[in-house]
């Protein structure tokens, strides 16, 4: 095609002026692979019948592409959003102090797989296992990277090639549209649905059971909730009937809280440690969530089970790294005083805020934005727990919407929108809230030491924008 004679080789590109002013301050062989990328990229449209751009874009392009590849693509984010455990910015914030704690095991070499108290290989499994059987009470526990991985290698070891009985009202679809039908296929076992959608007796396990069974399984509605003419088969129940036939109970948790008699904002949502003493087989739950930790998959209960758990070759898959490990056990640690919880992390320290507190921050963000030209006004909010945790459940917060000048609603929004994806251009991004035509910015996830700096650049971008 004729427009294929347009496009200049790499050759051409790299005697550009502004290409060797990108030599000199960096690698040549990634300037050859970003000029390569784009020209891969012009192939592709002109053989679609699309013009090659004229060289200085050709060029821009370039650079751009150069400086998507070379700089951090995982980046600090500053979370105006009042979702606390934000799914899409990485779930439980880290604060610097637990980062600091954590770090102090990861500098150099540690005993990751090293028993120093018998001085010879050790497992990793053995790492946070003792706080978490204390925090949770359990016989056992064993640690892989996320609830899903832990729900896939229960129920491969127990039941595979078997049949899993659960209620059709807990056949959830948990982030990244994994559901759980495809992680009971994934692990090679059959699913038997009982009940309806809305009411599940333990009648309608019981009928279910046949000498193919191998687990009976209930899923916490986390991330949803039933309301109205409803059942579900309680806990207790399962575990009576499991014992009756001597089929393991197994309870997915999803988010998972440890102890809630030290947590008083989250009195509704049910712990590992009463769930255990139901005397149910195994709970999974998270570890990034109302935990507030790292991303990891806990498995609790019976010591037979896990023994079984540990020894399938499916494990060494599913196991943690050294990183996990250390931030789960610096996690843990803080559940042993309140007051460290609260203070250390960043989880508990964000629920922990008074709403006086709530409301001094937004008064400040709104000080310093007039203080550099931008109006806004300030209102209550309603947090989230986020991450799947707590449905319909809202913390009282305070935000700050900025107050856009335009002669119509149309101009107004086309500006909201403009500044919310221009926030998210800059160094440090600032994601807030667009909604109906406004942009807000909610205090609750805005730490204290963060609130002049993102004030600072909202006004910035705020201005920039005003005057083009």
């Amino acid at each position: 095609m004729e427009e294929f004679k347009n496009i200049p080789g790499v050759d051409v590109l790299l005697n550009h002026a502004e290409i060797k002013e990108l030599i000199n301050h960096s690698d040549v062989n990634l300037v050859k692979y970003a000029i390569r990328q784009v020209l891969q990229d012009v192939k592709e449209d002109a053989g679609k019948g699309k013009p090659v751009p004229e060289r200085e874009v050709l060029v821009s392009k370039i650079v751009n592409r150069f400086y998507i590849i070379s700089k951090r693509h995982l980046r600090k984010v500053i979370n105006a959003t009042g979702v606390i455990i934000h799914t899409n910015l990485g779930r439980a914030p880290y604060g610097s102090v637990m980062l600091q704690d954590a770090f102090e095991a990861l500098n150099g070499y540690n005993n990751l797989e090293f028993d120093l108290d018998k001085a010879t290989r050790g497992s990793r499994n053995a790492h946070a296992s003792d706080l978490l059987k204390y925090l949770t009470n359990a016989e056992d526990v064993l640690v892989v990277n996320n609830n899903a991985a832990a729900v896939v290698l229960i129920l491969r070891t127990l039941a595979r090639d078997r049949e899993v009985i659960i209620s059709r009202g807990e056949l959830i679809e948990i982030g990244g549209s994994f559901r759980m039908p495809d992680i009971i296929a994934t692990s090679g076992c059959k699913m038997v649905e009982v009940g309806t959608t809305n009411k599940t007796k333990v009648q309608d396990y019981e009928q279910a059971i046949t000498k193919n069974t191998g687990v009976l399984f209930k899923a916490h509605k986390s991330n949803y909730s039933i309301e109205g003419f409803t059942h579900e088969a309680k806990l207790k129940e399962l575990v009576a009937l499991g014992k009756k036939y001597r089929l393991p109970v197994v309870y997915d948790m999803g988010s998972g809280l440890l102890n809630n008699d030290v947590v008083k904002h989250l009195k509704g949502e049910p712990s590992v440690r009463q769930t255990l003493n139901t005397g149910v087989d195994l709970v999974s739950f998270s570890g990034d969530k109302l935990l507030g930790g790292p991303q990891a998959g806990i498995i609790a209960g019976k010591k037979e089970l896990v023994q079984k758990l540990k020894k399938e070759p499916l494990l060494r898959a599913l196991r943690v790294d050294k990183l996990t490990l250390s931030f789960l056990e610096t996690s843990l640690k803080y559940f042993l005083n309140e007051e460290e919880l609260y203070k250390k992390n960043l989880f508990y320290a964000t629920l922990n805020q008074s709403p006086e507190q709530l409301k001094e921050k937004a008064l400040a963000f709104n000080k310093i934005l007039k203080e550099h030209g931008v109006e806004s006004e300030i209102s209550e909010s309603s947090g989230q727990f986020g991450g799947g945790s707590l449905p319909g459940q809202k913390i009282a917060s305070y935000m700050v919407r900025l107050i856009i000048e335009g002669d119509s609603a149309r101009k107004r929004s086309a500006f909201a929108e403009k500044l919310y994806l221009k926030l998210l251009k800059q160094e440090i991004p600032v994601l807030g809230i667009l909604r109906k035509g406004d942009i807000c910015f909610d205090v609750l996830t805005l730490p204290e030491h963060e609130l002049e700096f993102a004030a600072e650049v909202v006004s910035k971008v705020f201005n920039i924008l005003a005057k083009s």
